[in-house]
């Protein structure tokens, strides 16, 4: 059975070196993603939501502290076992719905593959057929990649992701190559398979995909600012508090704050921050 959450990060920092200096890619995240749950992770252009991703899927190390997934704490691992868990642990869903195929094997060889590298046995191919009828691509199940439309490609993407029961699969925008009703489709996949156990996050700028997501997390200069939760038009966004006790105000609210300088006092238990 899954674990309750899927993987968590604690005060995640990710630095790239470049020829012009240190780029902060992400300033100390703190999250939780729980199982069985789609989480949305938005954001513009490098607010670090593809470096979240890469680190979360274990393609990736950390700069400083925390991941983990399921129950395993990545941080330390060596290649060997950093690669049993991308195996076994974890599933990345491309962008680009060809990128996560094979071009020369068909789509029962996939699953096959699959369920070899997972150790799954016998189980793991009733599993995969069981999948391709949940996802209503058993007639191409012999089809081969460029046989399939994208949104079908995504649908075997998803399903050889969740085979066995990993307890996480990240996704980068996968309806983004997508027509309007295939990417509404291909959410309705995801829900589907969220129901059995396994947490979703996905990476997106889809208004669709953030309106089917249980919850969704703000990125911003790699920080982590908002995090909303319940249905799609009644969420609350919560400013996020990191362990040093830092706050991101948005951009309207800084607007009041020029100089950057704040006066913050305490009143019947609520904290109130205002310009000086």
């Amino acid at each position: 059975m899954p674990a309750e959450v899927a993987a968590t990060c604690a005060g995640v920092v990710k630095i790239y070196w470049t020829a012009t200096g240190e780029v902060h890619a992400l300033q100390s995240v703190d999250a939780h993603f729980p199982a069985g749950t789609v989480t949305a992770v938005v954001g513009p252009s490098g607010s670090g939501k593809s470096s979240l991703l890469r680190i979360l899927a274990a393609m990736d190390r950390p700069t400083a502290g925390q991941v983990r997934i399921g129950d395993v704490e990545v941080g330390g691992l060596g290649r060997a076992r950093l690669r049993r868990i991308r195996r076994r642990m974890v599933s990345y869903v491309f962008q680009r719905p060809s990128h996560n195929l094979v071009s020369y094997l068909s789509v029962e060889e996939h699953l096959r593959l699959v369920a070899r590298l997972r150790r799954l046995g016998k189980d793991g191919e009733r599993e995969g057929r069981e999948l391709l009828e949940l996802l209503g691509i058993a007639d191409r199940r012999k089809h081969l990649p460029h046989q399939l439309s994208g949104g079908e490609q995504q649908r075997v993407a998803f399903a050889q992701g969740v085979l066995g029961a990993p307890p996480l699969v990240v996704a980068d925008e996968p309806t983004a190559e997508l027509d309007t009703a295939s990417g509404l489709a291909l959410l309705s996949t995801v829900r589907e398979l969220a129901g059995r156990g396994t947490g979703f996050v996905i990476a997106t700028h889809d208004p669709a995909a953030v309106k089917s997501a249980d919850r969704t997390l703000y990125l911003r200069h790699g920080a982590l600012h908002a995090e909303s939760t319940g249905e799609a038009g009644d969420r609350e966004p919560l400013a996020i508090i990191d362990q040093s006790g830092r706050i991101q105000l948005p951009p309207k609210a800084l607007r009041l704050f020029p100089n950057r300088r704040a006066v913050i006092t305490f009143d019947d238990g609520e904290v109130r921050i205002t310009p000086p």
